[in-house]
């Protein structure tokens, strides 16, 4: 790659990046139904056309955060080392993250980190694209794990597992609860759910 290509990547990324925090911030302060497209692009002080170069659509202004965990669970599986199975490997990743209070776990009560995490689940057509990522994640697993329908299964289970451990979690730090005085309900509702899934 030449040193002029990775400068526009660059740049391409941080203009990105700017138009993804200003809509969440927006959307944060205002609620996603009450703030139009264009709002976004006078306020990231780009057009419109611009914009969704960048971001195809509206729900995709919030969700591109996911965007870092896209494919993660079928990389885990893909990576795992020598002689460690599947649901183990996706075991230990889990619980690595609850260990960094990663936001993807549910785990962690940063305060925009909480009230995005509501701003998805309490918005219908957020909620609705957020599915469409996890069904792409889950072929993607699937895929990983072999296949035929025991791989789709598998893989529909596992994700279940997390999106319900991820969740619960949240709405224990919703309730106002700290990450630090959660984090061991976390780790035991893990450790059953994945020995569940062996």
């Amino acid at each position: 790659m030449s040193e002029s290509t990775g400068l526009r990547a660059r740049k391409k990324e941080r203009t990105r990046d700017a138009i993804g925090d200003a809509a969440v911030s927006l959307f944060l302060e205002h609620g996603f139904d009450r703030v139009s497209v264009n709002d976004i692009a006078a306020a990231a002080d780009i057009s419109k056309p611009t914009l969704f170069r960048y971001f195809p659509t509206k729900e995709d202004l919030v969700l591109h955060r996911f965007a870092d965990h896209q494919g993660e669970a079928a990389r885990v599986v893909r990576d795992r080392g020598s002689g460690i199975k599947p649901v183990t490997a996706l075991h230990q990743h889990f619980r690595a993250g609850l260990d960094r209070h990663d936001p993807v776990t549910g785990l962690n009560d940063h305060p925009e980190v909480v009230a995005f995490h509501r701003l998805v689940f309490t918005t219908p057509s957020l909620a609705g694209r957020l599915t469409q990522y996890q069904l792409e994640d889950e072929e993607a697993l699937a895929d990983a794990l072999g296949e035929g329908v025991q791989a789709r299964l598998r893989a529909a289970q596992v994700l279940a597992v997390q999106r319900v451990l991820a969740r619960t979690n949240w709405q224990r730090i919703a309730d106002g609860r700290a990450a630090h005085d959660v984090h061991p309900e976390a780790v035991a509702d893990a450790d059953l759910a994945f020995s569940q899934l062996r």
